[in-house]
């Protein structure tokens, strides 16, 4: 297997967030031992986003690592753990509201492929950015 970045970049969809780890300086992070567990937006979720968020982000380093952390609750959280959750307090200090009722929200992203298996955790892919109050 591979850690979380290498497995984010091999997927191919991730494109946008691998730039904002890297531009935020959190890959040997995102590499360490961990374990971690990422909510991770697709290149579909960034393209969501208002015109422009993405570069203002890249170039707002303190403001990207604040929105990235948000994305990372420490452990190896699996689905099955993750449904008997309402909530997981984020890396980045915040909490994130978990509904699972239907199907499965991380605030008010749907996770669409949930447990992609790394070796310093797992991730889950959802199909909306999420953003720190």
């Amino acid at each position: 297997m591979a850690d979380i970045v290498d497995t984010a970049v091999s997927a191919g969809s991730f494109g946008t967030l691998v730039a904002a780890v890297k531009a935020a300086g959190l890959v040997e992070t995102l590499k360490g031992i961990g374990p971690f567990t990422v909510f991770a937006p697709t290149d579909a979720a960034f393209a969501k986003l208002p015109a422009g968020t993405v570069d203002a982000l890249l170039k707002d380093i303190p403001k990207l690592k604040k929105i990235l952390t948000y994305h990372v609750v420490s452990g190896k959280v699996l689905a099955a753990d993750v449904v008997k959750m309402k909530s997981a307090k984020t890396v980045e200090g915040e909490d994130v509201k978990i509904d699972a009722s239907h199907g499965v929200k991380i605030n008010n992203a749907t996770v669409t492929t949930p447990d992609v298996a790394a070796d310093n955790g797992v991730i889950h892919i959802i199909d909306t950015v999420l953003m720190p109050a």
